[in-house]
């Protein structure tokens, strides 16, 4: 009951903003140009998916964010794995990843061009090195935070590395890692979007780019509204993964 009256104010103060935003937009507060109602950019959001290609450009923001997230995800991983399970390895790594952490990925945007070109290529690698961050630095956090007994454990049974990183280390880095993984989801939808404004990608950056060089607000505000909801729909499909993957830290019931 109480998540479901959450639910309802959560909807009741979506509802507020945009009934303020059409308040706004008749009374032209804002001049039309840059700001059309919620009517109108509902009306562009549902003639780009059937008459013109909006469709395919949610398509291929889809595409260059996951195919991004997937290659940054598998290598912090298991970068962040090998790194974390190991004390030497975060020692002599961890001054590298310091310094490298903190570069933006907009830094290496002209170095990607340089050797990609304008290509899928270039977002591929930009995404990823964008992306990895926070998978690779929770992945180590989480496996460097693992119970020394743990490992004195399975020292005793002699078992091998990997053995202790799929039996023991990784079931109790898997909260870190799973925050990782949602963070650098965030962080793969921004950069397609920037990849697509820059490189002139087939994609919904490309889309809210023109529309705004041309003057179509509702346009722009429909490819907004489908990233917002690309976003969403992202952090629920994880949370829901969460919550299966990590139903064993569910809080019991107390008779």
């Amino acid at each position: 009951m109480k998540a479901l009256l959450w639910r309802l104010a959560s909807l009741a103060v979506t509802a507020g903003f945009v009934a303020i935003w059409q308040i706004v937009a008749d009374f032209k507060l804002v001049s039309p140009v840059f700001l059309p109602g919620p009517d109108r950019a509902w009306a562009a959001l549902v003639h780009g998916m059937v008459a013109s290609n909006l469709a395919t450009k949610l398509a291929g923001t889809i595409e260059h964010m996951l195919e991004g997230w997937l290659v940054a995800s598998i290598a912090g991983v298991v970068l962040g794995a090998l790194i974390g399970s190991s004390r030497f390895m975060r020692a002599y790594v961890g001054p590298t990843l310091e310094f490298l952490r903190p570069l933006p990925a907009s830094a290496v945007i002209p170095l990607a061009i340089a050797i990609f070109g304008f290509s899928p290529a270039m977002a591929l690698g930009v995404i990823a090195f964008g992306a990895i961050w926070p998978m690779l630095l929770s992945t180590v956090h989480g496996f460097a935070a693992v119970e020394p007994r743990l490992y004195e454990v399975a020292r005793a049974l002699h078992l091998s590395r990997w053995q202790v990183i799929a039996k023991i280390a990784l079931p109790s880095a898997l909260p870190d890692i799973l925050a990782g993984l949602r963070l650098g989801l965030t962080v793969a939808l921004i950069l397609a979007v920037v990849c697509e404004m820059i490189a002139g990608l087939d994609g919904l950056g490309q889309w809210v780019l023109l529309a705004a060089r041309y003057f179509r607000s509702p346009d722009l505000f429909a490819g907004v509204i489908l990233l917002g909801a690309l976003g969403f729909v992202g952090a629920l499909a994880l949370d829901i993964a969460e919550r299966r993957l990590l139903v064993w830290r569910a809080p019991t019931n107390s008779p």
